[in-house]
């Protein structure tokens, strides 16, 4: 039986309007497949379009909390670049946090009253020691469809996870709608290749 320091715990970040619900769904489905029992909270933030987007899945044998403690988290996905800064505070010392390279500017910066930091590659590089930072809309964008860039992301992010390919898919064919289907397993797969 895996005990609870085994449960595996995941963190998706983003801005609202990026996709953090269905890509944290997919995650839970995907655990559910090979038989995990699974916890996931509501989605933290905003989830309006531009305000800053939280979620946590947690699985394994036995799960007692959705909610994932600070400096536990296995795998980070983050869809906005600052976004995986604000909190890199969840990532486990040996966790792999997945970041996508892009910079959705907030209102208080737009407005004036903050600025977006210019050095963000290099303060991802010191927060996270596993680090994949690469062009999600634009690996999305080859395949007709930016908005698949979370699912381009979980491909990537399932690497640092230990569930089979299999399972992924099915959760994608059940979290999405038929018409998007193709798109979204390719996508997927996209993301599984990022080097």
């Amino acid at each position: 039986m895996m005990s609870q320091s085994n449960t595996k715990s995941v963190v998706l970040v983003g801005v609202g309007g990026q996709g953090i619900l269905l890509a944290s769904e997919i995650v839970a489905k995907a655990a559910m497949e090979v038989g995990h029992q699974v916890k996931t909270n509501e989605v933290h933030g905003m989830a309006q379009r531009g305000g800053s987007v939280i979620a946590h899945v947690r699985y394994g044998s036995e799960v007692f909390s959705p909610t994932v403690p600070e400096g536990a988290t296995h795998a980070l996905g983050a869809l906005e670049q600052i976004e995986a800064l604000r909190y890199a505070h969840y990532i486990a010392p040996d966790g792999l946090a997945v970041v996508n390279a892009q910079s959705v500017i907030p209102v208080t910066v737009s407005s004036g009253a903050a600025t977006y930091p210019e050095d963000v590659a290099d303060r991802l590089k010191r927060a996270f020691p596993r680090l994949v930072y690469f062009d999600a809309g634009k690996r999305a964008v080859t395949l007709g469809n930016i908005r698949a860039a979370n699912i381009v992301l979980l491909g990537a992010l399932s690497r640092g996870l230990d569930l089979p390919p299999e399972a992924w898919e099915e959760a994608i064919i059940a979290s999405v709608k038929e018409k998007h289907r193709d798109l979204n397993l390719r996508a997927f797969e996209i993301g599984r290749n990022v080097k």
